[in-house]
């Protein structure tokens, strides 16, 4: 089953609806965290195996909860994108030398190529446009770097918001399904995890 397509005004609207709402709970992402969140976040950064000098990329930054432990692996340049223009604001105030940018992550204007590490982290389904998305990351991620998609309370937290979300948010894949989504984008399954309070997969794009 490939991805769900949207047509640009449903994507835009979805977006503008994303925008609204987490403009509204700038605030609601601050610590304290729930109990073993953080430690769930450190496992997450970790799979990426941040390299030193690393270019990374934070894809709904939020206010920069993840930026904290990409900084502890010394990476030579950290970029933040968000839907959210308050919540970059608060990246911007909370944390020096990161590069913001106010779109979806399909519309970046990265170089080809310039990214060691992707980091999609409580976001994935929010994300209106995957073809899109994926399709950008295939050009922008370096042969042989990852993109890690994760949530620190597990696939089935989305569930609980589904009913009263404003938009539509989409299931996290299971392991062979992610095989067929993110083949033809040139990315191959290095890790899979998914438990009850984590889920967690990383992809390589094939070298």
């Amino acid at each position: 089953m490939p991805f769900k397509t949207r047509d640009e005004k449903e994507i835009a609207r979805i977006n503008q609806l994303q925008q609204e709402r987490f403009d509204l709970l700038v605030d609601a992402f601050e610590p304290p965290l729930p109990v073993g969140v953080p430690e769930r976040l450190s496992r997450i950064v970790a799979a990426a195996e941040i390299e030193k000098g690393a270019s990374v990329l934070d894809v709904g930054t939020g206010s920069g909860i993840l930026i904290p432990l990409i900084q502890q692996y010394e990476p030579g340049k950290i970029h933040a994108c968000d839907l959210s223009r308050e919540m970059l604001k608060q990246v911007q105030t909370k944390h020096s030398g990161i590069e913001t940018h106010w779109c979806d992550v399909r519309d970046l204007t990265l170089p080809d190529h310039s990214l060691d590490v992707v980091c999609i982290n409580a976001c994935y389904a929010n994300i209106a446009d995957k073809p899109g998305a994926f399709r950008l990351l295939a050009r922008i991620v370096k042969p042989a770097g990852k993109v890690v998609i994760s949530h620190p309370l597990g696939k089935d937290f989305i569930n609980k918001f589904k009913p009263n979300c404003p938009f539509p948010l989409d299931d996290f894949p299971g392991e062979a399904e992610a095989w067929t989504l993110l083949s033809p984008f040139g990315f191959v399954i290095h890790s899979f995890l998914d438990e009850p309070n984590l889920y967690l997969l990383v992809v390589a794009k094939r070298g």
